[in-house]
């Protein structure tokens, strides 16, 4: 490898850090049954971490909807907050009527057992549901697509700050991802040509 100038991608691993909180175990109202019938009728989402040499970890909280799998919001952070899923909430509300009984699905991570997040949902008639404990195939949909992120975007490069690592996450989201990636699942459509389907039908 050192005669052909070549070099391995070396992943730098995230530690969380441990809480001494006891997990809760709460209801898993998708019980990994991910089929729907149309758009907004369940959304999963998850936080993920990207590394910067200037900024340290920042993280990235998104939202996907399960019919379309598209990426439908999210929020880059440099601190992993409360206030970080709020606004990728707020930014998915802003472009989908949401129908009263739809379902998020999260894992247990603070941030999406937090009082504000659930009175959020409550105020617009979002039922919660969660996985369990160690299962992240619970949460198949959202971890594959930050599992894809990771291998073909963030592993392949090194952002120098927060701000390049933005609009990085940004052309590979909104310019690669939901409008060029075809998907065997949706008969391979892209995420952004599934969902103008699925509006179709619904006109």
């Amino acid at each position: 490898m050192k005669q052909l100038n070549l070099r391995s991608i070396v992943v730098k691993k995230y530690r969380p850090q441990r809480s001494n909180k006891p997990i809760i175990s709460k209801e898993n109202l998708l019980n990994q049954y991910f089929s729907t019938k149309t758009i907004c009728e369940k959304w999963v989402a998850d936080i993920t971490y990207i590394p910067t040499k200037k900024n340290g970890w920042c993280y990235l909280s998104s939202i996907m909807d399960l019919h379309t799998e598209k990426i439908i919001s999210y929020t880059f952070s440099k601190r992993m907050t409360v206030d970080c899923v709020i606004q990728t909430l707020n930014k998915a509300k802003m472009h989908y009527d949401i129908p009263e009984g739809m379902i998020l699905h999260t894992d247990l991570g603070s941030q999406y057992t937090a009082r504000e997040v659930e009175q959020w949902l409550e105020t617009n008639k979002i039922r919660h549901s969660h996985s369990r404990k160690g299962t992240p195939y619970d949460n198949a949909g959202i971890e594959s697509f930050h599992a894809s992120l990771k291998k073909e975007e963030v592993y392949t490069t090194s952002y120098s700050d927060f701000e390049e690592a933005n609009r990085a996450l940004f052309s590979y989201i909104e310019g690669f991802y939901n409008r060029n990636r075809i998907h065997s699942s949706i008969h391979y459509l892209t995420p952004q040509e599934f969902e103008e389907l699925a509006k179709a039908k619904m006109a």
